[in-house]
């Protein structure tokens, strides 16, 4: 079949044949436009992402949706997008959202777990749902109405704009063989898996992502995670950091999200949210095939540079995952929210890991196996 350039003028010819959104044959969203009518409005948004620029695969999910916006809407609704600290001190933006001073920002719902534990929801929990069940929970398995209930709260809109898939545990700079050898060690990690590993004897850091390489570095900590292979390649952690573990069992398949001011929201014309909408969904795939592609490309990279690859050692893992239902159910005794968000996503949770294990498990785990003896 041949292809079509996608321009303002084949969006708008197409919008003219038909109000109605485009979908693809897949089922995924589409871009398309409805008419633009002569009456709406020019507004400007500013939309400050929590990721450098230099990480192109995730910041540029905000470039994209900007850059769609703007087709969809014929230039009327126009998005200015700012790295972190551009507009407000990234670690003033999420009450700039909530005061309207950005009318969005590009980031993990977990980052503010010390706001309400119920923001891990939106991006991931540990051992929790990898990126094709958590997109499945939220778009059809009854996330969504939860989470838009609980970031109203907020006054705050969350749209999901990419996932980077399961991410990798992280660099250390000495190797470690058992649970207690972990005691102690300092590590820069986000969201409830910092937690989790405070409770095995790990002290979680907050760093920013810009300031890591130099802690890692110096030796002011002992390990770090971020994301995958091509994020973490961009970022040189394997200069410092030698070894590098997996799996990142607190990211599974973490949402990033545009968490929108909410009264903005509401106002835009029904055409703009739906453009924004739209936008924000073709990003998120984008993203995922993207590091899925780049991925694949980097722990190759790694490898040749002599990275050490390493799998966590199984009692750390299995007192991990203990420790983690055990937090849960804590936090859902302590905090109403929490729990309304964790009994669904926990029911949810088990029915879909059953599923998964027939038919997607057994077609992943042969294959992997015959692959890796070469047929």
């Amino acid at each position: 079949m041949g292809s079509k350039r996608l321009d303002r003028r084949t969006l708008l010819k197409a919008a003219a044949m038909t109000p109605a959104v485009a979908v693809a044959g897949n089922g995924a969203p589409a871009l398309a436009a409805t008419a633009v009518v002569a009456d709406l409005p020019d507004i400007s948004w500013r939309l400050q992402s929590g990721f450098p620029a230099g990480l192109d695969a995730i910041h540029g999910g905000a470039e994209a949706i900007a850059h769609s916006v703007a087709i969809l809407t014929g230039g009327r609704f126009r998005i200015e997008i700012g790295a972190p600290g551009h507009f407000v001190p990234a670690e003033r933006s999420f009450e700039a959202v909530q005061a309207d001073t950005i009318q969005a920002l590009q980031t993990c719902s977990y980052y503010y777990i010390d706001k309400d534990p119920a923001f891990a929801f939106g991006t991931a929990l540990p051992f929790g749902l990898n990126a094709r069940m958590q997109n499945a929970w939220i778009t059809e398995g009854g996330g969504a109405p939860l989470l838009d209930s609980f970031y109203a709260q907020y006054d705050l809109t969350a749209l999901v704009a990419g996932n980077t898939g399961a991410q990798m545990g992280g660099w250390f700079r000495k190797e470690i063989h058992s649970l207690p050898e972990i005691a102690g060690m300092k590590m820069r990690i986000a969201g409830l898996g910092g937690t989790v590993l405070a409770r095995l004897g790990i002290q979680p850091q907050e760093l920013p992502i810009e300031a890591t390489y130099a802690a890692l570095e110096e030796g002011t900590i002992d390990a770090a995670e971020w994301s995958g292979p091509y994020g973490d390649e961009t970022l040189g952690f394997y200069r410092v950091a030698p070894y590098y573990y997996y799996p990142g069992w607190w990211d599974g398949g973490p949402s990033i999200h545009l968490l929108v001011n909410r009264p903005a929201f509401e106002a835009l014309p029904e055409s703009y949210k739906m453009a924004l909408r739209t936008s924000a969904a073709q990003a998120a795939r984008q993203m995922m095939a993207r590091y899925d592609v780049r991925n694949n490309v980097a722990i190759r990279s790694l490898i040749d540079k002599g990275v050490q690859l390493r799998p966590f050692p199984t009692d750390l893992l299995e007192a991990a995952y203990k420790a983690s239902f055990e937090l849960y159910e804590e936090l859902a005794a302590a905090h109403p929210r929490f729990k309304t968000l964790y009994e669904p996503w926990k029911t949810f949770r088990d029915q879909i890991y059953q599923s998964f294990r027939v038919a997607e498990f057994s077609f992943e785990s042969f294959g992997f196996a015959q692959q890796a003896k070469g047929l």
